[in-house]
């Protein structure tokens, strides 16, 4: 299938790997797993937890908002945090960064992440666009 669309936003950071940040196909948004990684590429792996969530999720929102979604479309969130005893604050953080939006989530409790980071977070979003902002 042809007519995917590749996102790419200088407000969250380059990927490190074999991958794209998000790929957009038809209206959905597929945004990959985002570390705590500032824009600049500066990592946050000794940053408090707190910290670490919420540039994660920051990453997310910017690169959704480059595919031209907000955060009421998102549809399904995916976190893997380390420790569960990381989860209500994970929770608090999460729901103030995404106001009345309430996505399908699932919180996956995991023992380590790479690189030593405490919160890993993708989603999948549709919109109402099949191109994103330039």
């Amino acid at each position: 299938m042809s007519g995917f669309i590749n996102v790419n936003t200088d407000h969250a950071p380059a990927p490190a790997g074999h991958y794209v940040q998000a790929k957009i196909a038809g209206q959905h948004v597929y945004i990959s797993g985002q570390l705590p990684i500032r824009p600049d590429g500066a990592p946050l792996d000794t940053d408090a937890f707190e910290t670490q969530a919420e540039q994660a999720i920051d990453n997310m929102l910017a690169i959704l908002k480059a595919a031209g979604g907000t955060p009421a479309d998102l549809v399904r969130v995916t976190a893997y945090i380390v420790g569960v005893s990381n989860w209500p604050r994970f929770n608090q953080i999460y729901a103030r960064k995404l106001g009345d939006a309430r996505p399908a989530r699932t919180v996956v409790p995991v023992p380590e992440l790479h690189y030593g980071y405490l919160v890993e977070i993708d989603a999948i979003a549709v919109t109402g666009t099949s191109s994103p902002e330039t």
